[in-house]
């Protein structure tokens, strides 16, 4: 009963505070131990340890649990990001107290609600993960980009280098949130033969985006439309669905995206 109310009640309050996205800073999961169903076992409780996987966490040198099993799923669940605050303006400040006195810590939890800047997008701060491999089969490469898109990267791309004694290789590249380089770095692992895996984090701003349907001359098309400060900037029909009506209709591919793309922009009001 209590997982359950504290997880409605935070979803609750996201959506009644207008809330688009959610942005927290590195957890302090805290230390020492507690009482549990098997007895004392440390902190973080495993299962809260679990749900922390891939994501920042930080030593505050407070000896008690500070992150619960049901706190750690809510947070990695609903976060865009974790790390450094986005820039934003600041409307209100809210506190939430717990019970329990923590020796020279206040026991509370502190929200900012604002606006962040859209004047040339949202900012936000991503990792830049690599690894160079010079010993793979091509054909692995396909796989490879499939399996990281399903740990979290936010894109994939590969680069022709030259390596030592004059070996081609290749640098593969994902971008992720700072939370999943943990899942990619496995990815890579597993799926590469490579040995070490790298990252940097990196600033970057994005335009506002959404995924709307669109009926064209040729039928139902999802578009991916972006927009600078409300603006409608790009509309962009997805290919995958432009070249299945280009082959069920038998037509070019090329004519049936030109059509999308003026119907789009035409519906749209680009």
């Amino acid at each position: 009963m209590d997982a359950i109310v504290d997880v409605t009640g935070g979803v609750i309050a996201l959506d009644l505070a207008g809330a688009q996205a959610v942005h927290v800073s590195a957890l302090p999961v805290g230390g020492g131990h507690v009482r549990g169903p098997h007895g004392r076992i440390p902190v973080p409780a495993p299962g809260t340890a679990e749900l922390l996987r891939g994501f920042p966490v930080v030593d505050t040198g407070v000896k008690a649990e500070l992150v619960t099993p049901t706190g750690a799923a809510i947070l990695t669940t609903l976060s865009a990001s974790a790390g450094k605050m986005p820039a934003m303006t600041i409307e209100a400040i809210g506190y939430g107290a717990g019970t329990m006195d923590l020796p020279g810590t206040p026991n509370v939890l502190r929200c900012f609600l604002g606006q962040t800047a859209d004047t040339l997008g949202a900012d936000e701060t991503v990792l830049q993960v690599e690894t160079t491999i010079d010993d793979m089969s091509p054909q692995l490469y396909e796989t490879l980009i499939e399996r990281v898109f399903e740990a979290g990267a936010l894109d994939v791309f590969l680069q022709p280098v030259i390596m030592k004694r004059g070996r081609p290789g290749v640098v593969v590249t994902a971008l992720c949130a700072p939370e999943r380089v943990g899942d990619l770095s496995r990815a890579l692992f597993e799926e590469t033969t490579t040995i070490g895996v790298r990252w940097s984090e990196w600033r970057r701003a994005r335009l506002q985006r959404e995924m709307v349907e669109v009926t064209t001359a040729y039928g139902t098309i999802p578009f991916k439309v972006s927009r600078l400060a409300g603006r409608i900037v790009t509309v962009t029909p997805e290919f995958a669905d432009v070249a299945r009506i280009a082959r069920e209709k038998s037509l070019p591919v090329r004519e049936v995206l030109d059509q999308a793309r003026a119907d789009g922009r035409r519906l749209l009001g680009e």
